[in-house]
């Protein structure tokens, strides 16, 4: 059973760590090791399994971990699969911290986060952008505002938990703008 396990983790693994671009260009590596290399479903089953995944919210290469950790190994198969498909960035994000923990001090670290500052600032911008005006063409303009403006008096002025005021606005979404 340990090596079953293994052999799920070590799949998930190499294919989350070869697969740069995110979990679509893991895709192919993780047919490979699941319908060729190990054999634990057919070319078909694994078509479908990415169909699903794909109707699904969230990243796919998690929700096919799950899945594929599930039906071969049970839940522990699961979570050692969705644990493998993390491992690779979470290695990286502790090593890149690390260093950048050892050199925070330097001048080249603190421009290079100078000039990372208003590229976030700008992606942050272009992202309420595109969520105001989906909101809008989905909502209505009355909607849109009275959310944004009260989510932003819930706050900043009145300092209410991020939490409660997502709450918030889903309750009055599911009041007001459920079908």
């Amino acid at each position: 059973m340990i090596t079953l396990y293994w052999k799920i983790f070590w799949a998930h693994f190499i294919s989350n760590l070869l697969g740069y671009g995110g979990g679509p260009a893991t895709i192919p590596l993780l047919e490979h090791e699941v319908v060729d290399h190990y054999h634990w479903q057919t070319t078909a089953q694994f078509s479908e399994m990415v169909a699903l995944g794909n109707a699904l919210p969230g990243p796919i290469a998690t929700k096919l971990a799950a899945y594929i950790g599930y039906d071969v190994g049970g839940i522990i198969g699961s979570i050692i699969a969705l644990f493998a498909t993390i491992a690779p960035s979470l290695i990286m994000m502790i090593a890149l911290l690390g260093l950048l923990m050892r050199y925070k001090n330097s001048p080249k670290v603190k421009a290079m986060t100078q000039y990372v500052r208003p590229t976030i600032a700008v992606l942050l911008a272009v992202m309420t952008y595109d969520f105001f005006f989906q909101s809008y063409e989905t909502a209505g303009l009355l909607h849109t505002l009275l959310i944004g403006v009260v989510g932003y008096f819930a706050l900043e002025k009145w300092r209410i938990s991020p939490v409660y005021v997502v709450l918030g606005a889903l309750v009055y979404g599911a009041i007001f703008l459920g079908d």
